[in-house]
């Protein structure tokens, strides 16, 4: 006899870098034209810009020139202080959009991300190099210099 654990748990990796899917990526790098991936990897960066964990993006500035910042930040701990830089570059003049999981009960969400515009996705991303998708739902959040209050 199966348990329900065996039949509906799927192990959750213990990684917090996840590679944004094409599918998702194509639509918005269409709408914006990235020039940053301010939370990339060599292997995953998704614009010929990009800040790796050793650049530390937390740190440097952000394209504030009419260029546009993709952000699939750490989905760890950490994701508060990438909201809150994302919100603040977009206060400096910076167009960020981010993806991000869609945690309407933390404090980031509602310290950051609802002071941006928020699109929630439809179904659950299968993160690239991932079994399964995501366990849990995610939105895209644009912070816009016009819209940053």
């Amino acid at each position: 006899m199966t348990t329900a654990v065996e039949v509906y748990h799927r192990p959750v990796p213990l990684r917090t870098d996840y590679e944004t899917p094409v599918s998702t990526f194509a639509p918005l790098d269409a709408e914006f034209r990235f020039t940053l991936d301010v939370c990339a990897t060599a292997e995953n960066a998704k614009c010929a810009r990009y800040f790796t964990p050793e650049d530390d993006g937390l740190s440097r500035e952000w394209d504030r020139d009419g260029g546009a910042c993709w952000m699939n930040p750490p989905y760890g701990r950490e994701i508060g202080a990438w909201m809150r830089k994302a919100w603040e570059e977009s206060r400096r003049g910076a167009v960020v959009v981010c993806l991000v999981p869609a945690r309407t009960d933390s404090a980031w969400w509602h310290d950051y991300a609802m002071r941006g515009e928020i699109r929630f996705i439809r179904g659950r991303i299968r993160f690239v190099g991932t079994r399964y998708s995501a366990p849990f739902p995610c939105a895209v959040v644009v912070f816009r210099p016009s819209e940053a209050a």
